[in-house]
């Protein structure tokens, strides 16, 4: 399938678009639920426009767990719908939809008592491996201590008297949420980033649209649509306030903190997943890192700028230390980060106990709400606003079809995989090197090996940043829809919290790479370069960006 290049030049024609057509639907909101609910509603038949106010998952797609999963520990509340749904998005995404970007993952699970939690546990991950449909993933099994531990050598011998290792799935959230965007954009959705909402139009009570500025020229534009759709998690609340009406549920906050230690550091040939007195805490394979999370603490500050503290590092560290034969102290943090989860308000005050299950609403005729839920859900919960938003427009809507509809990059996938020894060859890169271009990239792939071809310097890996090559950052921009030195080295790739400096090292070689396809002189390119930095600092906290002091947060004011 080739793709529709989201670069500046289709930036430019969508803006004009987006002033020129009355829509059937006007999405709000980048995240995975509004690229979701563009997807869904343009394979309906319907004409889409969706903006969003930063960069594709700028906000809590960016900044998950990057788990696919059903909620094991939902089981344990009851919650079996919600799991069961899970369940089968997971054995979509991981067979369907998106195998280049969704991949199985164990996880070990350390029992700390005998007989009662084996019995209990294995109870549920039984149910676990059975309640997502046909089977994709291996089943559980019953480890010894001896087996855990040949499993897990970084455990304590005193930390479990045995474990379950069961499976889940794994994806890169920022990526996954720009291919969705631009399949949508492929099947001829008007996506643009860096275009926010700012008001609504109406006509009488309806909602008619909504202006939208252009954030890179100033410029507004009235975007006219039949009914608008707000996907704007967090943001919910705020976006909803522009109405002048409430709508029918808030959405609270809760601040989710990651870190990212080396993956030498703990010796582990699988994942790790335990609860805790507030939590489940998760170790997570993330390339050559281990992610450790996840905390769950309500927020209630600017939703633009979550910050984890010390207490919130100290808190995961002292959690996994529990565990560890050898513990993880500060220095061992490369990176660390902090995203916002969107919860439907509830009555109690603990957002561990608020619901994760999403809703949808029309509080003003014309405008549809859809919140809550989970990153693997995110089709579901397209499709229900979108269901919701074609019952108000005159003609029939076909039912949606984004079930069947395989992600950007999918189909041929697994024909390149097999071939990839030969695309190695071809390309004169190493097999490695084309493999971690397939799974990031899928069936995309053959575009990045065009361009090292047509100039082979971009077959060479990123100074500061070797995990990733040359054309990787300029694909970024002339096919990602990057504008921005942070898109490109925050969510294209994720260098910001891979690398110990975040991405200071690169960021002048990244921003002299992309230059010339963004129209920049060398005002713009410092400024750019300066405009990253001050985002490191502000997503870090670092006080010495220089240092190479592991990205600790201090306390926030």
């Amino acid at each position: 399938m080739k793709s529709v290049p989201l670069g500046p030049q289709y930036r430019e024609a969508t803006l004009q678009r987006l002033a020129d057509t009355e829509f059937d639907v006007l999405v709000i909101g980048g995240g995975i639920v509004g690229a979701g609910a563009a997807l869904d509603a343009i394979s309906r038949g319907l004409s889409v426009a969706l903006v969003e106010a930063r960069d594709w998952a700028s906000g809590t797609s960016s900044r998950s767990s990057k788990l696919i999963h059903g909620g094991l520990r939902y089981l344990e509340q009851r919650d079996f719908g919600l799991v069961r749904e899970a369940l089968r998005e997971r054995s979509l995404l991981l067979t369907r939809l998106a195998p280049h970007l969704v991949r199985p993952v164990p996880f070990l699970y350390p029992l700390r008592h005998r007989l009662w939690e084996r019995c209990y546990v294995g109870a549920g991950v039984t149910l676990y491996d059975t309640m997502g449909g046909s089977r994709v993933m291996p089943r559980h099994r019953q480890l010894t201590r001896s087996g855990a531990l040949r499993e897990a050598p970084a455990l304590h011998p005193d930390a479990l008297v045995g474990a379950i290792q069961y499976y889940d799935a794994q994806v890169d959230d920022a990526r996954y949420t720009m291919m969705v965007a631009r399949t949508a954009a492929h099947y001829g959705a008007c996506v643009a980033t860096r275009a926010e909402v700012t008001g609504f139009l109406r006509e009488g009570e309806r909602v008619t649209g909504a202006s939208v500025l252009d954030a890179e020229s100033g410029r507004t534009i009235d975007v006219r649509a039949r009914r608008v759709v707000n996907a704007t998690g967090v943001w919910t609340d705020g976006v909803g306030r522009m109405t002048g009406t409430r709508t029918p549920f808030s959405v609270r906050a809760s601040k989710g903190v990651h870190l990212l230690v080396r993956r030498d550091r703990i010796p582990l040939n699988t994942g790790l997943i335990t609860r805790t007195a507030k939590s489940v805490l998760f170790v997570i394979p993330w390339g050559r890192h281990w992610i450790i999370g996840t905390t769950d603490t309500p927020w209630d500050r600017d939703p633009d700028a979550p910050v984890a503290d010390e207490a919130d590092v100290d808190y995961l560290l002292d959690e996994v230390n529990t565990l560890l034969r050898i513990p993880l102290t500060r220095e061992d943090v490369v990176g660390v980060y902090a995203g916002l989860r969107p919860l439907l308000s509830g009555e109690t005050d603990d957002t561990t106990r608020l619901s994760r299950e999403h809703t949808v609403a029309e509080p003003v005729p014309g405008l549809v709400v859809v919140s809550g839920g989970k990153f693997t859900t995110y089709r579901v919960m397209a499709k229900d606003a979108v269901d919701v938003a074609a019952e108000g427009l005159e003609a029939s809507v076909p039912a949606s079809v984004t079930a069947r509809l395989p992600i950007l990059g999918a189909v041929g996938f697994e024909v390149l995989w097999n071939e990839r020894r030969r695309l190695a060859a071809d390309s004169g890169l190493h097999v490695a090197r084309v493999e971690h271009l397939l799974k990031r990239y899928g069936a995309c792939t053959p575009e990045l090996l065009g361009l090292i071809d047509r100039d082979p310097s971009l077959g060479e890996p990123i100074e500061g940043a070797p995990d990733y090559l040359r054309a990787e950052a300029v694909y970024a921009v002339t096919h990602e829809g990057a504008l921005h030195l942070e898109d490109v080295l925050s969510r294209r790739m994720r260098v910001t919290m891979e690398e110990r400096d975040g991405g200071r090292a690169a960021c002048h070689h990244v921003a002299e790479l992309i230059a010339p396809y963004l129209g920049w002189d060398t005002t713009d390119l410092t400024g750019e370069i300066d405009r990253y930095l001050r985002y490191v600092q502000a997503e870090r906290g670092d006080d010495d960006l220089a240092s190479g002091d592991p990205a600790i947060c201090p306390a926030p004011a």
